[in-house]
């Protein structure tokens, strides 16, 4: 029976790549994000490349609706192998907070999103894995999640935050056939909505060059498959 991944905060980039690669390998694709149209493309493009995938529309702030998102996805597949959680999107930048400006609100979004949303889908799916003996959860997060970033210091502690459950996560199982994984991202996901954000508001020449999703993607692949390691470390080669 085929293995599935849940790849939740589908986007044209890193979500996109992640898709392709564990699609290439034979496991059917779950894709999460809000927007049908932008999944229902996807949904095509990996059909076109023969990986079985469906499209699963839901707001990941809205935590009330994951569980609904997670037994469709169960309904469709069956269970899910391998939770992929990497959300990114432009609304990220407005929201972003030095660390002396941040007040108590700022970090309310950044919470949500990268670790009270994700913690809320492990809780719904890793017994299961649990259960079954095998199984994976996957983080996407930003490299400041592992390195003092001040310029958007709201997002360096919420990452931060989602990093330390996660590794902790990753320790409690061991001997349990299931694995949790970091992949930090250092830079800008090339092709994604962020990074066409940036080159549309700040001056190009000024910017490092987009990292290759691909590349992120053989990474979250290798950590998955060799479960050596908690955590890597992606960026430009100059960086």
């Amino acid at each position: 029976m085929p293995k599935t991944i849940a790849v939740f905060g589908a986007g044209p980039g890193l979500g996109r790549s992640v898709a392709r690669r564990f699609g290439q390998e034979g496991f059917q694709v779950a894709l999460v994000a809000r927007t049908p149209s932008r999944l229902n493309a996807l949904t095509e493009e990996l059909a076109e490349e023969g990986i079985e995938a469906a499209g699963f529309a839901v707001d990941l702030a809205d935590r009330s609706a994951l569980p609904r998102t997670t037994e469709a996805i169960t309904s469709r597949f069956g269970p899910i192998d391998v939770l992929e959680y990497a959300p990114a999107g432009p609304d990220w930048l407005p929201r972003q907070t030095p660390i002396r400006d941040a007040d108590v609100e700022a970090f309310d979004f950044p919470l949500d999103l990268l670790l009270r949303t994700p913690v809320a889908l492990v809780r719904r799916i890793l017994p299961g894995m649990i259960e079954r003996g095998h199984g994976a959860v996957l983080f996407g997060l930003p490299v400041a999640a592992g390195t003092p970033v001040p310029q958007i210091g709201n997002m360096a502690v919420a990452a931060s935050a989602a990093r330390a459950y996660l590794h902790n996560l990753h320790t409690d199982l061991t001997g349990t056939g299931v694995y949790a994984g970091l992949l930090q991202v250092a830079g800008m996901v090339g092709g994604s909505d962020s990074a066409r954000y940036v080159a549309e508001h700040w001056d190009p020449s000024t910017l490092p060059e987009p990292l290759d999703p691909a590349d992120l993607a053989d990474a979250c692949w290798d950590l998955y498959l060799k479960r050596d390691r908690f955590e890597a470390v992606v960026a430009n080669a100059d960086t």
